[in-house]
């Protein structure tokens, strides 16, 4: 879901009369748009020379569990910093977790077409008036960093696609009474969609969102910001998504109730229609129950505006840049196991980029540097138990070499930190935690991560013949339908690859749970079909798809069935925002006590995006850091690092 890609929320709501206050943290404050809860700027604290901090204890014994992008970044940071004592634990035989690059029919042997099975659309924070790697992000910063290429996003509805065709109700919603596919041409990026119903949609969303982003713009990184926010998180923690869309609109905004926007004041059917597409770019039907914070932190903060497509560590030609292990047979662990070598290719590049790219403080990569230790990095080792010792280290029990059954050996180290990143269903499945009291670990903190709501979300990625964005004007370039393939993207990288790109179906939660029970070659089969059926209804195409679609080189993946995610992104609903936010207050109130520190977007409240799982690894490095007396860098201290508020408890 990206809301609002038509209007480009927040970045141009950014203007000449914005005022620009800023708080007493000055350097450490951050600017507009950027995530609501913690209002710092991570980029100013990582991007100094030397990192973090300079650790004074470099021998404090850390392990990451999880080499996903929050453990790789933690990683990193740590081995910036000093600590000379870090391992890294990995379940798979790749690291990324979450992002997953799979490479598709190759040109020649350095030159692929990456289909982007997780996380794809990459918001760097930007405004309208600059680059995206001059956002105030982190993804900003190790974009910039490790010479990424990307371009804009295909979203539906965006600038960026030629065109997005809009099918719903059988095509009942064009003019005429035969079925007809509405044609959305947003070049200008301030066109609505095309036809009455969806305009009125369109407009009525507009003026809310107008609403709050121009009041959030004056007022994010001014002393006033946090009582604003916590006003806000009061008003809508409880309501859902469904809830908020219906509830009455307000003409202006209260100073009296600074945190009530109002609704969005749509009918039943006009709801109906924001279920299926929201403003023409993909269905929100899989939001409607969750707490509307989650859409509005997204459409209002700077999460779905101007998205980019990561490219790789790659020239224009699409071919990876010189790099670490780039034309490696195989890479291995430090005990020898190997594990997916690094192709610098897609989103994945950003991850092979934090493990494999040396460092300037150190002159090493954090792989160089764990390939010295025996324990440094172990992938095929699925943690089992973590135990708190009586000498207040933390043992990590794990099964080392686990997929090959027979072969599996028992192992634990004991460590002084524990940085957990694991999605939480993997935790409360997997993972035993012994003798931690509730001094360290308190039951309402179990409770949070144990009941957070998972998504499902199913991906059918194929090859797509260079001829039809060449040479087919006839076929929308992206497609939103209330069919079961619902969400089509068809998008280019470069004229040097082979093929060009079509997700043919894109589905969440209840969309994707229902297509569980066919097989891949079925569903893509099933999709093929689906898609052609409706073209060929739709009385202005009357043209198949198919012809041009790889079919036989399909890839499909379900998030809920692997088993080292169990779900593709993590949510809450109504009423239980403060659980989701005393996860994040976990690592100051308890770290320090358990040496356990909670990482990651299963301990974040923006699902699915990538930026919150470089924000909690910082998190994690700036808690330890602080715990053994680290020296920070560039004057900061944690008296400039924001608090994360919850709601008080009520007085007896």
């Amino acid at each position: 879901m990206t809301i609002g890609s038509s209007y480009n929320y927040p970045s141009h709501v950014i203007g000449k009369d914005t005022r620009t206050k800023r708080a007493a943290r000055s350097k450490w404050t951050a600017r507009f748009p950027s995530p609501p809860d913690l209002c710092f700027d991570y980029r100013t604290l990582i991007e100094q020379d030397g990192g973090i901090a300079r650790a004074t204890d470099p021998q404090h014994r850390i392990c990451i569990i999880g080499a996903g992008v929050t453990g790789l970044t933690a990683a990193r940071e740590l081995y910036r910093c000093g600590f000379t004592q870090i391992s890294l634990i990995e379940q798979s035989t790749r690291i990324g977790g979450r992002h997953l690059t799979v490479h598709g029919s190759p040109k020649s042997s350095l030159s692929h077409t990456p289909f982007e099975m997780g996380a794809m659309r990459m918001p760097f924070f930007n405004r309208a008036d600059e680059s995206p790697t001059q956002g105030r992000s982190l993804m900003a910063y190790y974009a910039q960093a490790f010479d990424l290429a990307f371009s804009d996003f295909a979203n539906p509805g965006s600038p960026w696609v030629r065109s997005t065709g809009i099918y719903l109700r059988e095509g009942s919603m064009g003019d005429g009474p035969a079925p007809q596919m509405l044609i959305w041409k947003n070049q200008d990026g301030m066109t609505p969609p095309p036809g009455e119903a969806l305009q009125k949609v369109y407009a009525k969303w507009k003026t809310f969102a107008d609403r709050m982003t121009r009041h959030v713009s004056e007022l994010y990184g001014s002393e006033a910001w946090e009582a604003t926010w916590a006003a806000m998180v009061e008003r809508y923690q409880g309501v859902s998504f469904r809830d908020l869309v219906s509830m009455p609109a307000v003409q202006a905004w209260n100073e009296q109730s600074p945190g009530d926007f109002g609704g969005m004041g749509m009918s039943a059917e006009e709801s109906a229609i924001f279920y299926a597409i929201g403003i023409g770019d993909g269905s929100w039907g899989a939001f409607y129950d969750v707490c509307c914070l989650y859409p509005l932190r997204t459409a209002i903060f700077g999460f779905s505006s101007q998205l980019q497509l990561i490219h790789g560590r790659v020239d224009s030609n699409g071919d990876p840049l010189d790099a670490p292990h780039l034309n490696s047979e195989a890479v291995v662990d430090s005990a020898g196991l190997t594990f997916d070598r690094p192709r610098y290719i897609g989103l994945a590049a950003l991850d092979e980029c934090l493990l494999f790219m040396p460092i300037d403080e150190t002159g090493k990569s954090v792989y160089e540097y764990s390939r010295e230790r025996s324990n440094g990095l172990l992938t095929d080792s699925s943690v089992t138990r973590l135990t708190k010792l009586p000498n207040q280290q933390i043992r990590v029990h794990f099964n080392w070499n686990h997929s090959q059954q027979g072969q599996t050996r028992e192992r634990f180290e004991d460590f002084d930190s524990v940085i957990m990143t694991l999605p939480s269903w993997l935790i409360e499945t997997r993972i035993q935690l012994e003798r931690f009291t509730q001094h360290m670990l308190p039951f309402n903190v179990i409770n949070a991560y144990k009941t957070a709501h998972w998504e499902t979300s199913c991906k059918v990625f194929a090859p797509l013949k260079k001829s039809f964005l060449s040479k087919n004007g006839n076929i929308p370039q992206v497609l939103v339908t209330d069919s079961f393939i619902h969400d089509v993207y068809t998008y280019r990288y470069n004229d040097h690859y082979s093929y060009d790109c079509i997700l043919l179906s894109y589905t969440w939660e209840d969309d994707a749970t229902k297509l569980a029970s066919f097989s891949d070659k079925e569903l893509v089969t099933k999709c093929a079909k689906e898609l052609d059926r409706i073209l060929l209804n739709a009385v202005n195409i009357r043209e198949k798809i198919s012809p041009y679609i790889g079919i036989d080189q399909a890839v499909v993946q379900r998030w809920i069935t692997d088993k080292n995610a169990l779900g593709c992104a993590k949510l809450y609903r109504p009423g239980t925002y403060y659980d989701a936010v005393s996860l994040m207050k976990y690592n100051r109130d308890f770290g320090h006590v358990s040496g356990l520190y909670l990482s990651g977007e299963s301990f974040s409240v923006d699902a699915g995006w990538t930026e919150p799982c470089f924000r909690g690894a910082v998190d994690a490095v700036i808690h330890i850091c602080n715990k053994t007396g680290a020296t920070f860098k560039g004057g900061f201290s944690m008296g400039d690092y924001p608090h994360y508020r919850v709601k008080p408890e009520p007085v007896n």
